[in-house]
């Protein structure tokens, strides 16, 4: 799995060991799935302070395409953990979502056929 990281922000920059890390531990069951990770840390407001730290997660898929999450906190470990935490939970819907069996009429026409 290829993990890119992205920030403009010089504190930003001091959380990609952390950043890759985390997303190494959160995706280490749909690693097979995911070839291609994207993290972008960016502060909103700048100096300002406030919930405006941003996380971007891009998951790239081949069967599913891209599952793209952003989240804001007050901190960047914060914003990264949320943002992981809603990417794999949408890919792993995704996932599911296109290996469901039909039920009902849909099924028995496509027995029939």
């Amino acid at each position: 799995m290829q993990i890119i990281f992205e920030s403009r922000n010089v504190e930003g920059d001091k959380m990609r060991e952390v950043s890759v890390t985390r997303v190494r531990f959160a995706l280490r069951r749909l690693s097979a799935l995911v070839p291609r990770v994207k993290v972008q840390l960016s502060d909103i407001n700048g100096p300002r302070g406030g919930v405006d730290k941003r996380c971007q997660v891009e998951l790239s898929t081949a069967r599913s395409g891209a599952v793209v999450i952003t989240a804001l906190a007050r901190d960047w470990r914060t914003a990264l953990d949320l943002s992981l935490g809603r990417a794999t939970r949408a890919l792993v819907r995704t996932i599911h979502r296109k290996q469901k069996t039909p039920r009902g009429r849909s099924a028995r026409l496509a027995l029939e056929a």
